[in-house]
């Protein structure tokens, strides 16, 4: 059995998508059998270390937060006291990276690359250098798709280092739930994520207002985040408030019904900001064809344009519109989608498959000559 410690800033119950992606990769490597640490930084009012589902969470204190960035003096400290067999840092994550590539000794470490660094130009051009030598320095580089290797800087000039290892999802938790919006006869499609800037919200706002007045259409925006207020004033000023719903923040347990609410999933992203997109594996998980962009990320490899929905170019409303409105008139269609998306998540995307890889790079890493 391995000792295993997995570093990034955040862990549960800070919910987001690669926190989500730790918890369920270490919570199923630790029903293994394998000792796993997580070390983070504690966001306030979290105790220090505890036991959650039989992994060890330890978190640093917080200095500032710098771009979404928590600095802490002490994380690198307690890396260094560790002793676990591997280390698996969570990109991107400056503070764990360097203190793993300075502190963390002769062990080997693989980097799980979840995304490029988007936003914060200016703190890139300082940590650029560093950074190189952090991927350069790693045993190995677990990405989720093929897309997102060939499309990063970063990545193609280090693509034999690179395994794709795409994230997972658990299918029979989302297929067949209960709707949590019962059916009006409208067609029904669905947006769930933060309301952050990347998302494309207001794009799928704006592809509505295209569509003819006539066709019995709902929308609902899962989910919160700091444009929740401008998309709401955006569809007010598009004539959209009889047609568009935001249900905000859902718990873990109407996730699934949310789902199952809808006839159509869409994800109109706008930067390589998204990487992947877990949420387009959730809505086909649950039977839902998908409509998302095509950004050289993860997303067009997630969704098959044409098997389990459709992709469409980026900030083009009028084409999410014209997808939109194909799918709305051709229910078997969408029903064909939905369950070629379902079979693909059950046979492609499944916890255990993910975890079976994962382990397999760490064996790899560790033992480079056993055949």
């Amino acid at each position: 059995m391995l000792s295993i410690v997995h570093i990034y800033k955040d862990y549960w119950p800070v919910v987001g998508g690669i926190e989500n992606h730790i918890k369920d990769l270490a919570e199923a490597e630790a029903k293994l059998g394998h000792k796993v640490t997580v070390l983070v930084t504690n966001p306030g009012g979290q105790p220090p270390r505890e036991m959650i589902n039989g992994v060890q969470v330890i978190r640093a204190g917080r200095l500032v937060t710098v771009a979404s960035t928590p600095l802490s003096i002490t994380l690198p400290f307690l890396l260094a006291r560790l002793k676990p067999d591997i280390a698996n840092v969570h990109f991107p994550y400056p503070v764990g990276e360097l203190s793993q590539w300075l502190l963390g000794g002769q062990r080997p470490y693989l980097i799980t690359y979840h995304s490029d660094v988007v936003k914060q130009q200016r703190i890139l051009r300082f940590y650029n250098p560093l950074l190189q030598r952090v991927l350069r320095g790693a045993a190995g580089i677990l990405v989720a798709s093929p897309n997102y290797v060939q499309s990063s800087p970063y990545l193609r000039p280090l693509a034999a280092k690179c395994t794709i290892v795409p994230f997972a999802v658990d299918v029979d938790r989302f297929a067949g739930a209960e709707p949590l919006f019962a059916p009006d006869g409208r067609f029904t499609l669905l947006f769930m994520g933060r309301h952050r800037y990347y998302k494309g919200g207001d794009d799928l706002l704006r592809a509505i207002a295209q569509l003819p007045a006539k066709l019995p259409l709902r929308v609902l925006f899962g989910g919160d985040g700091p444009l929740r207020g401008e998309w709401e004033q955006l569809s007010r000023s598009l004539g959209l408030a009889d047609k568009v719903q935001f249900v905000g923040n859902l718990s873990e347990a109407d996730l699934p019904k949310f789902y199952a609410s809808g006839d159509l999933f869409v994800l109109p992203a706008n930067s390589r900001a998204e990487a992947f997109g877990k949420v387009l594996q959730e809505a086909m998980a649950a039977g839902l064809p998908c409509l998302t962009t095509e950004l050289g990320t993860g997303t067009s490899f997630v969704v098959q344009d044409g098997v389990t929905g459709v992709v469409v170019p980026p900030q083009q409303p009028e084409a999410l519109a014209a997808v939109i409105q194909q799918l709305a008139s051709q229910p078997t269609l969408c029903q064909q989608m939905g369950q070629a998306g379902q079979a693909r998540a059950r046979q492609e995307f499944s916890l255990a498959q993910m975890v079976e890889r994962v382990l397999e790079v760490y064996t790899a890493v560790l033992h480079p000559n056993a055949h």
